[in-house]
């Protein structure tokens, strides 16, 4: 099977997608409200899209083709009102963050759609435990290499994405130790890791061939790769980053990836390399883990330093490329929650720590996805 032709797009457009919690509100465990919810969206007329998700108990939202991040936040906060809406109507609510504290896979009901039942007879239980909840951020490349040269680029910074965004303390009950243990679930499926190291279209198709013929893949959402091409878009598409916990930290960290892409258009600050994957899994791992509080280590030199360092250094590069409306004021929320320490699974832990009560900690995100969010330092209910 040919992979099909990567139709150019507007450089440095972007497209987000959440995937959010659908919980009820007399114990706030995940709820199996999807359908209901599809219905009542139905009914207003918003940008983007509305999609259930592999579990009834998921949502997906998505922005439509923006320029800005002040437009992604605005498209995702029209999604967000209508959602609020329609839960309150079916005295459900909606959630952000990675993993749903303390939901039991078992539980959990495959989504009545085609592919969703493919996926749930060849990969087993697997299916129910990717119950879980990410942000998707595509952007536009202008053709098919600089697609790829600008993944290779961007998955140096991998470990920034996990970081900032982490909001999966928590898994069945437990506290797992790691800011972001939603990619760990994701580490389970044979396709998932990094895209092979090819810097040209013609081979990157040579390598999709190959795989057909062996009949493991079938198109590219077969892929489970950290970023992937998405040639029907004309983007790259990178899929490491936890649902943060509001709409405004989503639109801050779109801000980010937009930010390094100019960055990597305007300057061509490095060129990459095969050895970069030498410490890409210990990167991710070590931003799993800690987040904010991990090690970096540095591809080319291989000099290990704090992951805030490396992050406050690269938001001042990028700072210059920051140009389009709302990108600003995003990477100066991101940049203040470097220097605090504070990322979504702090916030949570920290709400758990007080109330001894997941539960709680599951309502309380829930009331802070309603509302843009409070200053990123802020522990309050």
């Amino acid at each position: 099977m040919a992979l099909e032709a990567f139709h150019p797009s507007e450089p440095l457009t972007l497209g987000v997608e959440l995937e959010l919690q659908l919980v009820n509100t007399h114990d706030y465990d995940l709820a199996p409200y999807a359908d209901d919810m599809l219905r009542l969206m139905g009914k207003h007329e918003l940008p983007g899209s509305v999609v259930p998700e592999i579990t009834s108990s998921m949502i997906e939202i998505s922005t439509g083709v923006c320029r800005s991040p002040r437009q992604v936040k605005e498209e995702l906060g029209q999604i967000r009102d209508a959602l609020v809406r329609s839960a309150d109507k079916l005295n459900i609510a909606v959630v952000g963050g990675g993993t749903h504290p303390f939901q039991q896979w078992h539980e959990r009901r495959i989504y009545d759609k085609p592919r969703f039942k493919e996926i749930s007879a060849l990969y087993g239980y697997l299916s129910k435990q990717f119950t879980i909840f990410g942000q998707h951020v595509h952007v536009g490349c202008p053709d098919a290499d600089s697609a790829l040269l600008m993944l290779h680029r961007m998955s140096r910074y991998i470990p920034h994405f996990i970081a900032l965004s982490a909001s999966s303390p928590f898994v069945q009950g437990h506290d797992t130790a790691f800011d972001s243990a939603r990619l760990n679930s994701v580490y389970a499926f044979p396709l998932s890791g990094r895209a092979p190291f090819v810097l040209r279209w013609n081979e990157f198709g040579q390598f999709f061939e190959k795989m057909t013929r062996t009949g493991v893949v079938n198109s590219m959402k077969d892929f489970y790769w950290d970023i992937r091409p998405k040639p029907e878009f004309g983007t790259i598409e990178i899929r490491v980053f936890d649902t943060p916990l509001t709409i405004e930290r989503a639109a801050a960290l779109a801000a980010y990836v937009q930010a390094l892409a100019a960055w990597f258009l305007a300057d061509a600050p490095f060129m990459p390399a095969e050895d970069d994957y030498l410490v890409y899994n210990y990167n991710r791992f070590q931003a799993c883990r800690f987040g904010l509080d991990a090690i970096y280590v540095d591809p080319s030199s291989g000099e290990h330093l704090a992951l805030r360092e490396h992050l406050l250094k690269t938001l001042e590069q990028v700072g210059r490329h920051a140009q389009s409306p709302g990108a600003e004021s995003a990477l100066k929320l991101l940049r203040e929650s470097v220097l605090q320490g504070q990322n979504d699974a702090r916030w949570l832990r920290e709400v758990q720590g007080r109330e001894q009560f997941l539960a709680e900690v599951s309502r309380q995100a829930s009331l802070r996805f309603r509302i843009d969010s409070q200053p990123e330092a802020s522990a309050a209910a």
